[in-house]
């Protein structure tokens, strides 16, 4: 009697067992709405690219040559930024160089060394002096100049916020025109873009003269609101 009492068990507890896994699973209703604000912020500091570029029949030559080169800008920078200046090299390159002819091989022709250097400026009323700095100090190049911010945090704060605010005032136009209302929040998604502005600048004159406008800091957020009768 009691091996067919357990028998009888394990069958019953086989056949319950797929019946609850399959039980279906209540989803809420919900909206998705996308909101999205930006935050024009005056910016604190600018980094300008200088690239000096030098050319002979040789590697080392080249190489030596832009050293030199190099060296002078950095040293004539920091006359003007200061000795801590925040300074770093962003790109070298050295190359060979060659002349083409129809129906020729390529014949080498010498070699290019490229040094670019990034200076970091906080008092942006010296750009255009730091700028034609550089080039007197024999930069052949300044390759960029970009404005931004040294601490974006209050600004991404604030555009979270109204990004925030957006998306549930479009929710709420949402279920309401479908004679609802806009319950708890289900899921939240954020992006936060920080573009600097960027300024090209070829060569310069002396009193290279700098505009300097805002730079907008964009919030984006997605967001699940469950809709209730």
């Amino acid at each position: 009697m009691l091996g067919i009492a357990m028998k009888t068990t394990c069958l019953f507890l086989l056949l319950v067992l797929p019946a609850l896994a399959q039980t279906p699973t209540t989803r809420i209703p919900f909206v998705r709405a996308v909101g999205q604000a930006s935050v024009a912020v005056a910016p604190d500091q600018a980094r300008i690219d200088f690239s000096v570029t030098t050319q002979s029949t040789t590697a080392q030559d080249a190489a030596a040559r832009n050293a030199t080169q190099t060296s002078t800008v950095i040293t004539a920078l920091q006359s003007v930024l200061g000795s801590s200046a925040n300074m770093r090299t962003i790109n070298y390159s050295l190359t060979a160089l060659y002349s083409y002819s129809q129906g020729q091989q390529p014949v080498l022709t010498g070699y290019s060394a490229t040094n670019t250097v990034e200076a970091t400026v906080t008092n942006l009323t010296t750009v255009g002096r730091v700028i034609d700095t550089g080039i007197q100090a024999g930069a052949t190049q300044v390759s960029g100049l970009t404005f931004g911010l040294q601490n974006d945090q209050p600004a991404r704060a604030q555009a979270l916020k109204l990004a925030t605010a957006q998306a549930k005032s479009n929710a709420d136009a949402i279920t309401s025109g479908l004679g609802m209302h806009t319950g708890a929040v289900q899921t939240l998604q954020q992006g936060i873009d920080t573009p600097t502005q960027v300024v090209a600048v070829g060569t310069a004159a002396p009193a290279t003269p700098v505009q300097v406008g805002p730079v907008s800091v964009t919030a984006t957020v997605t967001a699940d609101f469950a809709i209730t009768p």
